[in-house]
């Protein structure tokens, strides 16, 4: 039993997990999204913009989580918004919305961040930097005149995003300058941190073992396939922050970006950084987290069209790789599916759900640690069937009320073996039909 097991009961337990919000959004979104549509268009501002609001607002087991505050006043309306380690703070009249967020104190920032600043404002469409007697701060401010709720939407996300990412950057970069208004970021427990760097080294061991395992001669590609799973792997299970998100995002980009390098170059830029993560101290490792509330997710939600090409192209490797015996790679080019969807796509809540469940489901011991009922038994190599089907059954059936043609797909897994679970897995993930009736 893991080391949660003094919860009353593991199937409730809440961790997060990738980068995008693990909540869900109100039952009552698309509502208040067009009653703020309409309160624009009667040029009721303040009413519109506390619906607009509203919709934003996401919940756990039906809680709010309060990632959106709102106060209404009779001629104003304030706000604030929670996006990781940023907050927004706002203020709507009827004729304009003005929202900023501190970065630092005008006095710590040196040259070196004084350049990046004006660097930054050159690449914003909405927000922008300035600084008052104290602090730096990133700023938004909107006429209202001809406002409506998808104008709200993209200028509040950008400087929300941006404003998260800069704080974690300059956190990461310029370590003699300390970012402010961080007291609403929580720590997590000793217990979980050692769990997390326990594992980081477990699957860093597991990977030197099986690159080692590999054919001499022409398994470059192969190499990358497993090093890019570990870093999307630590990304999504573990959720760093700080300096490790931004060095691993670096190389992942640097990999897929590079076109002047060779597969082994890129390889070996790899294998260098995930030395120096074997390397890392749990005091400094454990600098690199903290678990926060968020609003807008980071990645613009793909189609399902995308989705569907990348994990047909996806299982024909796969099919070559088996054709030409290539056996030792398959079980981590399944995983390696699901972990690259995750990072790279913005997910429909369904498909992200089902998603993570196969995770659960390719990782049990990890899982197991932190509390959960594991699904698969790698020893015996036997699955929890029953409590497989009955998790996609309910991802299917509580959002079948939008999505009417939505149909259920656990009774279809193949169970035989781990890989053919995976392969139905996905082949019923292209099969999802989205369409609103």
């Amino acid at each position: 039993m893991g080391w949660l097991h003094f919860l009353e009961t593991k199937d409730e337990l809440k961790h997060i997990f990738g980068r995008g919000i693990n909540a869900n959004t109100s039952k009552d979104e698309e509502k208040l999204f067009n009653k703020s549509y309409e309160a624009f268009e009667a040029k009721d501002i303040l009413l519109a913009y506390e619906y607009f609001l509203k919709s934003l607002i996401n919940y756990s087991d039906d809680k709010s989580n309060e990632n959106v505050i709102i106060k209404r006043k009779k001629d104003t309306l304030s706000f604030e918004i929670y996006q990781g380690s940023a907050i927004i703070r706002g203020t709507v009249t009827k004729e304009t919305l003005n929202a900023e967020t501190i970065l630092c104190k005008k006095s710590s920032a040196h040259v070196a961040l004084k350049r990046l600043i004006l660097e930054r404002n050159y690449q914003f469409t909405y927000a922008y930097y300035f600084s008052d007697d104290e602090y730096i701060k990133l700023k938004l401010s909107l006429n209202n005149s001809t406002m409506s709720p998808q104008k709200v939407f993209f200028p509040l996300r950008e400087i929300a995003l941006n404003a998260d990412f800069d704080k974690e950057y300059t956190k990461s970069e310029f370590l003699d300058i300390p970012i402010e208004e961080i007291s609403h970021l929580k720590a997590l427990s000793q217990e979980e941190l050692s769990l997390k760097y326990d594992f980081m080294h477990r699957w860093i061991d597991e990977i030197n073992v099986k690159i080692a395992s590999l054919p001499s001669n022409d398994h470059a590609g192969m190499e990358s396939f497993i090093l890019l799973y570990l870093l999307f792997k630590i990304d999504y299970m573990l959720v760093p922050k700080y300096t490790i998100f931004k060095k691993s995002t670096k190389k992942i980009q640097e990999y897929f970006s590079e076109e002047n390098l060779s597969v082994e170059a890129k390889n070996d830029e790899l294998r260098e950084y995930i030395g120096e993560l074997q390397e890392m101290s749990f005091d400094e490792f454990r600098e690199n987290f903290y678990d926060a509330k968020y609003t807008f997710n980071p990645t613009d939600k793909a189609s399902t069209e995308e989705i569907d090409i990348f994990i047909t192209e996806s299982l024909s490797k796969i099919r070559w790789y088996k054709n030409n015996r290539y056996s030792q790679i398959i079980p981590t080019m399944y995983k390696y599916i699901a972990m690259y969807i995750l990072y790279n796509y913005g997910l429909h809540q369904v498909t992200k759900e089902l998603l993570h469940t196969l995770v659960e489901i390719q990782n049990p011991s990890f899982f197991k640690e932190l509390g959960y009922t594991p699904l698969y038994d790698e020893e015996n190599q036997v699955f929890s069937k029953r409590a497989i089907i009955s998790k996609v059954d309910t991802i299917i059936t509580t959002n079948k009320g939008r999505f009417k043609k939505l149909k259920s797909f656990g009774d279809k897994l193949n169970f035989s073996s781990l890989n053919e679970l995976n392969n139905s897995f996905y082949l019923q993930l292209k099969n999802l039909n989205y369409e609103e009736i």
